[in-house]
């Protein structure tokens, strides 16, 4: 009788685990409001100990821009994506922290995965990697995005279209951050969050508009000078690795989307954010609408945004190498060690141009 008991004890146990880890893991899943997280710390995940919270808004989102078929995001086939982040305000002289939180929403990769593209310029430049996003709020304001942020970084599924929120709570404190009350973009590899904007509406897909004309085979394919600009006014022009940063040693496996494995030895050059430091200061505006555009001898160019460059909470920076001794060769490329691909390591640069949106 007594092992009965001990038997109908310990089912009884079990199922009632069960039944708190099912509603914690569906929790992102079924969209209610206020769902008791893991509270009672029955899993390892410091993700869960909170309350998930459904965030207000308007789910409709426009596709608009350079595109075959603008139209409205159909969310309804779409896996929830979760992202961490530490969310901080751009203050000077020192950055106001605003709360840590885990987010469950859309990823862009998701959103634009079927979109099929309509390039402006395909005829003269059919790679993508000229493309950036623009996303729009119900208040107008505007962030940018650059494709490669969205499909060629190593992490994937990093920024995401925010539905629902938890707190991520100190266990000592137990401070409360104040939770955000609508839908929002989320860019998760932003050190400073100011591309993280509520409520948007509108996702525009926009090439580079650039008139340089494309020489492919050029030979010798060589430059042996890169110039730092605004589009209008040359900052600086450089003819070798400014002398007074610090030369970074990356270990990569270089693999390209078209021609697979390049190389596996590593890479040394400077930070490309410790140069445009120097002539782009931080500011607001440009951590939401700067773009960085890189642009070779042969026409070959590729963006960046000025927050994935100079921005990043992950040290996956962007290089810039040198080999002043070529002369038939490449003197100046980039190494986007946030990359997967080697897509965006422009060489022959003439030009890396700083503008804002």
């Amino acid at each position: 009788m007594k092992k009965i008991s001990f038997l109908v004890l310990a089912l009884a146990l079990a199922l009632f685990a069960s039944c708190n880890r099912e509603k914690v893991g569906s929790a992102n899943e079924n969209g209610n409001n206020n769902l008791v997280g893991d509270t009672a710390g029955m899993t390892n995940d410091f993700y869960d100990d909170a309350e998930t919270i459904a965030l207000k808004g308007d789910r409709k989102i426009e596709i608009a821009g350079e595109v075959e078929k603008p139209g409205v995001v159909d969310f309804s086939k779409m896996k929830k994506r979760s992202i961490i982040v530490k969310e901080t305000i751009f203050k000077v002289p020192a950055d106001s922290f605003v709360g840590a939180y885990r987010y469950d929403g859309y990823s862009l990769y998701d959103i634009l995965n079927e979109i099929v593209l309509k390039k402006k310029n395909e005829k003269d430049f059919p790679p993508i990697i000229d493309l950036f996003v623009e996303i729009e709020n119900n208040k107008g304001e505007k962030v940018v995005l650059s494709w490669g942020e969205i499909y060629y970084p190593i992490h994937r599924h990093e920024i995401i279209i925010a539905t629902d929120v938890m707190r991520i709570v100190p266990s000592k404190t137990k401070e409360l951050w104040t939770l955000p009350e609508n839908t929002k973009l989320v860019v998760g590899g932003d050190l400073v969050t100011a591309r993280n904007i509520s409520n948007p509406v509108k996702i525009s897909v926009v090439s580079y508009p650039l008139d340089v004309p494309v020489q492919k085979d050029m030979k010798p394919l060589y430059s042996p000078e890169v110039k730092i600009t605004d589009g209008k006014i040359d900052c600086e022009i450089l003819k070798s690795l400014p002398k007074d940063l610090l030369v970074q040693n990356y270990p990569a496996i270089f693999y390209g989307r078209g021609k697979g494995i390049h190389s596996t030895q590593p890479f040394k050059g400077v930070m490309i954010k410790d140069i445009l430091g120097r002539d782009f200061s931080f500011s607001v505006e440009r951590l939401q609408k700067g773009l960085i555009l890189a642009v070779a001898k042969d026409g070959y160019r590729g963006v960046f945004t000025y927050s994935e460059v100079m921005n990043r909470n992950d040290q996956s920076e962007l290089l810039l190498i040198a080999a002043p001794e070529e002369k038939d060769d490449a003197v100046f490329r980039l190494y986007p060690a946030m990359d997967f691909f080697s897509d965006r390591a422009v060489k022959a640069l003439t030009e890396i141009r700083c503008v804002t949106r």
